[in-house]
């Protein structure tokens, strides 16, 4: 290495420093305070304590001296549970319609195709509140009830473009010959999904679903305003609990909710490099 690039290389690797400093350090912060026995003041070191852990599992029913203060945890459940369900709900059909788009999109050429990949991104790049906006006239406007339900679609629409894009990237490296050579051996259509198609590009199925799922249990803004009164997930849990004053418990939930990411995002890298 010469001396004259040094400088540089002080300078690159100051900034990816602060970078990562900037990003992270917050995160730790968050964990630290998450174990901060401190109810009246959580930004100031008392103790450490599990407590509010316990709180979230409903393994603590008293940790103070005011009975109000402590957060009762059915309705923390039952959002957890609403998120999972929406989840799960969203991500099976976004995936199923975003990879069935992308192979059309892949396979097929026809006029507006261009627009109609336009359309298909337009979701991902329209600021989450205009959606959520758009979505909620649209609902009311058809008359439907706000609930499970609307938010399940309300996320399809987003999630979908989501998938799209990432399986649309794993078929750009494919081609088409193995499923010609398929069609030349008498198997048909469905045969030739199933058996060539579908192994080679379930890396970017996969992906794209888990990233669907992740991005459905942290959506806020676009779940704001299409949930109904017994459907609220989790982050607009939080949400309410912010509005309601700052909670140590608040500290424990983000924590056990990167967790939970952290865990999502390894399976995937883990199924991507076992499949390569």
């Amino acid at each position: 290495m010469s001396r004259r690039g040094a400088p540089l290389d002080w300078a690159l690797g100051a900034w990816g420093i602060a970078f990562l400093a900037v990003l992270y350090l917050p995160i730790a912060l968050v964990l630290a305070y998450s174990f901060n026995r401190n109810v009246v003041n959580m930004m100031v070191w008392e103790g450490f304590t599990l407590d509010w852990y316990r709180s979230i599992f409903g393994l603590a029913t008293r940790l103070a001296e005011d009975a109000s203060y402590v957060h009762s945890t059915e309705g923390l459940v039952h959002a957890a549970r609403n998120s999972v369900v929406v989840a799960l709900a969203a991500t099976a059909v976004s995936t199923v319609v975003g990879t069935a788009t992308a192979l059309a999109m892949a396979r097929h050429r026809f006029r507006l195709r261009p627009l109609y990949q336009a359309l298909l991104v337009m979701p991902m790049v329209m600021p989450d509140i205009v959606l959520g906006v758009a979505l909620l006239v649209f609902f009311v406007g058809a008359g439907m009830t706000l609930g499970l339900g609307t938010i399940v679609m309300g996320h399809c629409v987003f999630l979908a473009s989501y998938v799209f894009v990432v399986v649309s990237a794993r078929l750009a490296g494919m081609g088409a010959d193995l499923e010609e050579a398929s069609a030349d051996l008498g198997a048909g259509p469905w045969t030739t999904f199933r058996r060539v198609t579908l192994p080679q590009v379930a890396p970017g199925v996969a992906g794209g679903a888990l990233l669907a799922f992740i991005i459905s249990m942290d959506d806020l803004v676009i779940t704001y305003f299409i949930a109904g009164v017994e459907s609220t997930t989790l982050p607009v849990f939080i949400y309410g609990m912010l509005r309601r004053g700052m909670k140590p418990e608040i500290n424990a939930i983000a924590m056990l909710l990167l967790a939970f990411s952290f865990v999502i995002a390894a399976t995937g890298l883990w199924l991507r490099a076992r499949r390569r």
